[in-house]
C-alpha cells in the first residue's frame, strides 16, 4: 500500500508549488473561484432555483449545480461571467503589477 504525504498550504501559491500547478494556471484558477464564488453569494441573496438560472444563463442545470458546489472542472471563464451576466451582475477587471 502506498503512502500519501500530508500537504498543508497556507494561500493558493503554496498550493499550486505543492501540486506543481504552474503561476499562469494559478492566477487563472483564482479568478474562476472568485467568479464561482460571486455567483454562489447571488444565488443565495436572490433565492433562485438553480434550474432557473440554469435558463437565464443558457446552460444545464447540471452544470450550474456543479459551479455552486465548486466544481469548475471543465468551467470556462466565459461561462462564468455569462452566469454573472444573467444575474444581473456587472463584472469590472482591474489589473496591477504582481508583486
Amino acid at each position: 500500500m502506498s503512502r500519501r504525504k500530508l500537504i498543508t498550504a497556507r494561500n493558493s501559491r503554496e498550493l499550486a508549488e505543492a501540486l506543481r500547478i504552474s503561476s499562469s494556471d494559478r492566477v487563472a484558477l483564482e479568478v474562476q473561484v472568485e467568479l464561482a464564488e460571486r455567483i454562489a453569494l447571488e444565488v443565495r441573496t436572490m433565492g433562485i432555483t438553480h434550474a432557473n438560472l440554469a435558463q437565464l444563463a443558457s446552460t444545464s442545470r447540471p452544470r450550474v449545480t456543479a459551479i455552486l458546489n465548486g466544481n469548475l472542472e471543465g468551467v470556462s471563464t466565459d461561462l462564468l461571467l455569462r452566469i454573472l451576466a444573467a444575474l444581473g451582475v456587472r463584472v469590472q477587471l482591474r489589473f496591477r503589477r504582481a508583486a
